[in-house]
């Protein structure tokens, strides 16, 4: 025999489950510009892109293919949280859209992200096990990352700093001469 506190639970639970799907999330995909995704911005061997497109693409750009339990709160709460947010972090969808310094620092950030596994998430990677990265995986988009960071040309690298640099400067006619105030 089930104990009355145990039924009441049970149907307290179905009750708040019924009542989660009153509140649905936006599970949306913006249309996508091809001319402005990732792939177009730079060359990209056929492997990366293939990292990309399964282990990425889900969570960052607008071809998301949102899971039968992404129809279902709470979870959907959650699916569509980690979506959004990972588009705002950077879209592959989007890429040609931002700036060259914002495309450099963000490419340094995939790499970093996926030396230290902190992408692909792991709860994730946990469900979608496809998406898990190997390790020859995680260098060959570090390397890519690289040369896309290098193939970016953002202007010419910094003069070298003379030997002599330490020596002090001339003053110039705009700095006011010593003493005066």
């Amino acid at each position: 025999m089930v104990r009355p506190w145990v039924k009441k639970g049970v149907l307290i639970a179905i009750a708040a489950f019924i009542a989660a799907q009153l509140f649905p999330v936006s599970r949306d995909n913006p249309q996508v510009d091809p001319a402005k995704t990732i792939y177009s911005t730079y060359q990209m061997p056929a492997e990366v892109r293939a990292i990309f497109e399964r282990s990425c693409r889900d969570c960052h750009s607008s071809l998301t293919t949102w899971p039968w339990y992404s129809h279902f709160a709470p979870v959907s709460w959650k699916v569509a949280d980690d979506v959004h947010q990972g588009r705002r972090h950077f879209s592959i969808s989007d890429w040609g859209t931002y700036p060259a310094e914002k495309q450099n620092r963000k490419l340094g950030e995939i790499c970093e992200q996926i030396k230290t596994g902190e992408m692909p998430d792991q709860i994730y990677t946990w469900i979608h096990t496809q998406a898990k990265l190997t390790q020859a995986e995680r260098e060959s988009l570090c390397r890519w990352t690289l040369a896309a960071q290098a193939s970016m040309n953002l202007g010419p690298p910094p003069a070298p700093i003379p030997t002599n640099s330490m020596q002090a400067a001339p003053p110039s006619s705009t700095q006011p001469a010593a003493g005066a105030r």
